[in-house]
């Protein structure tokens, strides 16, 4: 195995001494890591392969680069997304956001919200089951913690459901969007997320402050009725460098019955 290891680049094995030395606390949030001067002069290798090193720990998410400064360990604490706890009907159900499962004491922000009616892109109408040129709700958010955009959220209500009540206001009020749908009658009583990642577009690396080679995380969640009647999807864009995703259930766990996670709108 360490012969293995040693046919790696070099560059590769400096990134993991400097993450290990990360890992151990050697160098805590926001210290500077050596440089490259520092680098070729430990290690005996050239410019491009200490520049490399710290590209792959930039590229992780667990360095930044400053400008005239050098490379500092990232000094923002990943959330943690606790996938079940934070959809449960007691969050919502008492006014709490589900946010407050992921954020705990730390500064949440939802600095940009826009509320429209649209005509929804054909696989958003397909989950809904509406006609192509039905019209719905379209709720768009970015979230921000400890001043760190770390969240897009893009969710589609069918109108029909939700017009003239707060769904469609910038501010839906204590519990969220599906506090609201309950009192409207159709409470989200099962999920159904589905998670996948990609590097981000144009658009998301400005909108996240993304650092370049950051990818995004992207969860679909579906929100059902106990009739089984979908009432909301919710398209979410995450900095990967920004979380981690936690999901803790039982192992038996009934699967033909997921009513056990309810929700809020991100």
């Amino acid at each position: 195995m360490a012969a293995t290891d040693d046919r790696r680049p070099k560059y590769q094995r400096i990134a993991d001494t400097l993450r290990e030395a990360i890992r151990s606390g050697e160098y805590g949030p926001g210290d500077r890591l050596p440089g490259e001067n520092d680098l070729m002069a430990a290690h005996g290798v050239a410019r491009m392969t200490a520049r490399q090193a710290l590209g792959v720990l930039r590229d992780e998410g667990i360095a930044e680069a400053r400008k005239g400064a050098g490379v500092f360990v990232r000094a923002f604490r990943p959330l943690r997304r606790r996938g079940i706890q934070r959809l449960a009907r007691d969050q919502w159900g008492n006014g709490r956001s589900i946010w407050s499962a992921d954020t705990e004491s730390r500064a949440l922000e939802v600095d940009h919200v826009s509320v429209s009616e649209e005509t929804a892109p054909a696989h958003i109408s397909a989950v809904l089951d509406l006609a192509a040129d039905d019209v719905m709700c379209v709720r768009r958010r970015r979230f921000v913690v400890d001043d760190k955009p770390v969240l897009l959220a893009t969710s589609y209500l069918p109108l029909s459901l939700v017009s003239g009540s707060a769904i469609t206001e910038e501010d839906t009020g204590p519990g969220g969007t599906y506090a609201r749908l309950a009192e409207l009658g159709h409470e989200p009583v099962h999920f159904r997320e589905e998670i996948r990642s990609r590097m981000p577009s144009p658009d998301e690396l400005t909108q996240l402050t993304l650092t370049p080679g950051t990818p995004v995380i992207l969860i679909c969640r579906t929100a059902f009725t106990g009739e089984g009647r979908p009432v909301e999807v919710n398209e979410m864009t995450l900095d990967a460098a920004s979380y981690v995703l936690e999901y803790d259930f039982a192992a038996d766990a009934d699967l033909t019955n997921t009513d056990t996670t309810p929700g809020d709108p991100a």
